[in-house]
């Protein structure tokens, strides 16, 4: 592992991603600990889980009420199609 201090990754950090991306394993030294690069993989699928710890159930509770609320709104006449044109105060 290629160990850096934060200066020296910081002065050429696009680099060091890309060597990183590319396989390399590559650390910055900060108080004492190692902290290492890695790629990672992002799924949109469980976004709302990882960011607001919202569980599946509690998202299709969610769903529900907004489709509801919705529903409502539109038997109402609440609702208006929108043109792509904001209206200006």
């Amino acid at each position: 592992m290629k160990t850096l201090t934060v200066t020296a990754a910081r002065q050429n950090l696009g680099s060091w991603l890309k060597r990183t991306l590319k396989g390399e394993d590559v650390g910055v030294m900060i108080d004492g600990a190692i902290v290492a690069f890695r790629p990672v993989k992002i799924y949109s699928e469980d976004y709302a889980e990882h960011e607001y710890g919202a569980t599946g159930e509690a998202l299709d509770k969610f769903a529900a009420r907004v489709n509801k609320e919705l529903d409502a709104n539109r038997k109402a006449g609440r609702l208006k199609p929108f043109t792509g044109k904001l209206k200006r105060a």
